[in-house]
């Protein structure tokens, strides 16, 4: 992968190399944040979606407020979570912020591995490999963490499992 892309110049690719210490999602981020812009688009590569009547990036751009927010997530609902079978990640009031699920208890919203981030969130993180979680805690005590639903299709495809009933659902698309 490394080899193929490295070659490009649109888009340029810069390879952030975490073979000596892997440092989990939030390390990786700390790491990445001094090449990126203010905000920044942050992917995970588990899941593949398909826009429904809004581009999921576009929708993120417009919704982004710089003074009110430390990261904005892209969330889909539970009902619509191709292969997605755990309790949901979290709740979201009318203006979007979000919060945690309950121990226990289930939640209408999935993260869906796709954020707006400010270098805000990135603030005093710790040193080494840790989850974006502990930042996104932190954001939610703060009142800073926000959400905008999800109206396409999603999938969840982190497993060999998810694999063939996300192709079929793709080869009728």
């Amino acid at each position: 992968l490394e080899a193929h892309v490295i070659e490009r110049d649109v888009p340029k690719v810069t390879i952030s190399d975490e073979r000596a210490q892997l440092l989990e999602t939030g390390g990786a981020l700390v790491r990445a944040s001094k090449q990126l812009p203010e905000p920044f688009f942050c992917l995970n590569a588990d899941n593949i979606w398909l826009d429904g009547p809004k581009n999921a990036f576009a929708d993120l751009s417009a919704r982004w407020d710089r003074d009110a927010m430390d990261a904005l997530l892209l969330v889909v609902p539970h009902v619509r979570a191709g292969n997605f079978n755990g309790p949901g990640d979290f709740h979201m009031d009318g203006q979007g912020r979000l919060s945690r699920r309950k121990a226990g208890r289930i939640a209408p919203f999935i993260y869906t591995g796709i954020q707006l981030v400010s270098h805000r969130l990135l603030r005093d993180a710790p040193e080494g490999p840790f989850s974006t979680n502990i930042l996104w805690n932190r954001a939610i005590e703060q009142g800073r963490l926000f959400g905008v639903a999800f109206t396409g299709q999603w999938f969840e495809v982190g497993t060999p499992q998810a694999i063939a009933p996300t192709e079929a659902v793709l080869a009728g698309v």
